[in-house]
């Protein structure tokens, strides 16, 4: 089963420079999920929407989170499988996805590194055993 994990959740109208504060504190460059009282998804507020904004022009850090949140974000539900985490993770250049249940409440997030430990420990003598690429094959053998 990959690893689920708890976000780094704000409520509607909380400063940017606190889902800043929050996400530098959590030393993993995680996305900031904003979420109602009973947990219903209303947006995200990754660490490249705020670095950007940053570095690109003047940001108010007292602003509110919905001024750079994306109100519409990619998720994943629990019965989804793996392949359609690396799929979205592929086609969106996502880093993280929040896990939402029917209602559309958070029930956790998704990061790639969840699911490539999950891989590599699940199938860890052909993942270890390939080649750098698979249609590589060495001349001679390596070392000395």
């Amino acid at each position: 089963m990959v690893r689920r994990r708890e976000p780094l959740t704000v409520a509607s109208g909380t400063p940017l420079g606190e889902c800043l504060r929050l996400v530098e504190g959590s030393g993993i460059g995680d996305s900031v999920v904003v979420a109602d009282v009973d947990g219903t998804l209303r947006g995200v507020l990754t660490e490249r929407d705020i670095f950007g904004m940053i570095v690109g022009g003047r940001v108010d850090l007292e602003a509110p989170v919905e001024t750079l949140m994306n109100a519409q974000p990619h998720t994943l539900h629990l019965e989804q499988t793996v392949r359609d985490a690396i799929e979205l993770f592929a086609d969106g250049r996502y880093r993280n996805v929040p896990l939402v249940d029917d209602a559309g409440r958070v029930v956790g997030i998704v990061r790639q590194q969840d699911i490539l430990s999950y891989l590599a420990e699940t199938f860890p003598e052909e993942l270890l055993n390939l080649p750098p690429r698979p249609h590589q094959r060495m001349k001679e053998s390596e070392g000395a």
